[in-house]
């Protein structure tokens, strides 16, 4: 997320948003079980020089959404917000292995540049790099997939890279661990 703010202003300015946003649902009576919430992860601004641990990440997230999102929300499916697809799986991850058993919505992406951007500068237009980018996309739908279910390990991203051919993709082989 661009700038300098810190994690805590963007816990506030995040937690009133969704304050004012459930509030106006409730008043024009929508049904909060047919939908899903798409908000950002709670985090400090890319300039911001004290950039949050995770776990840190994790928990003021968790904690924001706990203090304003109505249990009757099905799922929250959050945007990358400029995060690498590493540092968004790892803090997905967090949130479902710590919070999990205490959330009453389901913790998702919705995926976007989080999933698509490491395919598309592989691919780069090119149909010789068309093989690599599916190889790529896959793998980082794999890695969110393990973050959703609170399986994600870091490790994921280091055998790929290490078992990847030249063109930085993962090989089949290395998929289906």
């Amino acid at each position: 997320m661009d700038g300098a703010h810190t994690l805590e202003r963007c816990r506030e300015v995040t937690e009133e948003v969704l304050q004012t946003v459930f509030n106006e649902l409730y008043t024009q009576r929508v049904m909060l079980e047919g939908m899903l919430l798409k908000p950002n992860m709670v985090l400090p601004g890319l300039s911001c020089p004290n950039q949050e641990s995770v776990d840190e990440v994790a928990d003021a997230t968790v904690k924001c959404l706990l203090r304003t999102v109505p249990a009757a929300v099905p799922g929250v499916a959050f945007l990358s917000g400029g995060q690498s697809g590493e540092l968004a799986s790892a803090r997905l991850n967090v949130m479902n292995v710590r919070f999990k058993s205490r959330l009453p919505w389901a913790l998702a992406f919705s995926f976007a540049r989080a999933i698509q951007q490491p395919a598309l500068e592989i691919w780069r237009g090119q149909d010789t790099n068309v093989k690599a980018a599916q190889q790529a996309l896959l793998h980082r739908a794999r890695c969110n997939k393990a973050a959703r279910r609170g399986t994600y390990d870091a490790a994921m991203e280091r055998i790929d890279r290490e078992s990847a051919p030249r063109g930085g993709s993962p090989t089949k082989s290395s998929m289906s661990t």
